[in-house]
């Protein structure tokens, strides 16, 4: 599913390092964001932070509506505030506003703790500055005065947020919401692999699904089980027999009982099913 923050995290890493132009001797904002997101063209070659952003969202996959498309901070924080999407704690994958009513300079948070967010920001440098020079991973002090505050972004599954008023979405297990039936058919259904040549059934099913493995191995412990048990009775067999002096024709008629004896009291404990025994 395209659009969550994992996608909009991976956009974002990929940029760390990204330097706008440079000429005349000084860095000029010119960058290839503005003229990858639709209605922002016009803003290359200005300060381009909060056209960053709407870049790596929209090239994360997010759903126009769920994330506002400005070259302007200040836009930006009155859209999340007026459809109530703002706050002033940290979110993984927020869009942090800075400076006087959020107006100054913005990136998007990627992890944060009890004191520090960090960050990746564009049009920014290694002093934090808001006319920088590049994209930069960065971390900042949550409650430093610069940080004004949070958009949250209507991320599939909801946001994970500080905010204590914020309902986090419910991390479920991996087999959330799976029946009996999802369970068996996981287990039975998929991964066809070719049967062994020798199976007994490899002609009408050359390949096999889970239980028929689980059937040729339970045959094959079986007959090796038998083969063992009737060793051991013939030498136990052919041992008493010696030792009694007794003729070859009456030594091969006593192994030959015994191994039958042993072959059919055989304990053969192999089942994948409670039907067998």
């Amino acid at each position: 599913m395209a659009g969550r923050f994992a996608d909009v995290a991976r956009v974002l890493k990929s940029e760390v390092g990204y330097r706008e132009g440079f000429s005349g001797g000084h860095w000029n904002n010119k960058q290839k964001y503005s003229s990858a997101v639709p209605g922002l063209e016009w803003s290359d070659y200005q300060a381009w932070c909060a056209t960053f952003v709407s870049w790596a969202f929209q090239t994360a996959g997010l759903p126009r509506g769920s994330y506002p498309v400005t070259a302007s901070c200040a836009t930006a924080t009155n859209w999340w505030k007026q459809r109530g999407r703002w706050s002033e704690y940290p979110a993984i994958g927020a869009q942090v506003m800075f400076g006087p009513g959020g107006g100054s300079h913005t990136g998007i948070v990627i992890a944060y703790d009890a004191n520090t967010i960090t960050t990746i920001e564009g049009n920014t440098n290694s002093s934090g500055s808001a006319e920088g020079d590049g994209v930069y991973r960065k971390t900042r002090q949550r409650r430093d005065a610069y940080v004004y505050g949070y958009g949250y972004p209507d991320y599939p599954g909801g946001i994970t947020s500080a905010d204590p008023t914020w309902k986090n979405p419910i991390e479920e297990g991996p087999m959330a919401g799976m029946t009996k039936q999802d369970v068996f058919d996981a287990v039975w259904k998929p991964d066809q692999i070719a049967g062994p040549a020798d199976a007994a059934d490899h002609k009408t099913n050359p390949t096999w699904q889970p239980q028929n493995i689980l059937k040729d191995l339970q045959a094959r412990v079986r007959s090796t089980d038998k083969r063992v048990a009737a060793m051991s009775a013939a030498i136990t067999a052919l041992a008493g027999q010696v030792g009694k002096g007794a003729d070859t024709k009456t030594i091969v008629a006593a192994v030959t009982a015994a191994i039958e004896t042993a072959v059919e009291t055989a304990v053969i404990d192999v089942n994948i099913n409670t039907k067998e025994s």
